[in-house]
């Protein structure tokens, strides 16, 4: 049974840092894909990053590629997103996802509960 459960959000300042954490049960990391997605408020679920367990290898959206980025730590079977350089439009509900490495690209079948990051003033 996959199970994820995300930690680390919180309210920061524009500008500012956090880590997110989300740690993943029931499956090895090694032959896992994770990926962080994120949802504001009365917005639909938007792809932020992903990591491929076999290969360390990740993939940013647009609107993160160079403020954000996701690791993976096999002995813990965990995978971060560290977020840096955060500013409003990044207010949202950061939800971890999973799917099998041998399964089709976006068949995501595990999702978290996610965990809020609010940026504000």
């Amino acid at each position: 049974q996959v199970k994820l459960v995300e930690s680390g959000g919180g309210s920061v300042q524009p500008g500012g840092s956090l880590r997110l954490s989300c740690e993943l049960s029931g499956r090895p990391l090694s032959s896992s894909v994770m990926a962080w997605f994120r949802q504001a408020p009365g917005r639909g679920r938007e792809f932020v990053a992903n990591f491929y367990g076999s290969s360390g290898a990740t993939n940013y959206a647009n609107s993160v590629r160079g403020r954000f980025t996701m690791s993976g730590d096999s002995a813990k079977n965990t995978v971060d997103l560290d977020l840096k350089n955060l500013g409003s439009e990044d207010t949202a509900l950061y939800i971890c996802a999973w799917r099998r490495l041998s399964t089709p690209r976006d068949s995501w079948s595990h999702w978290g509960q996610g965990t809020q990051v609010t940026v504000s003033s």
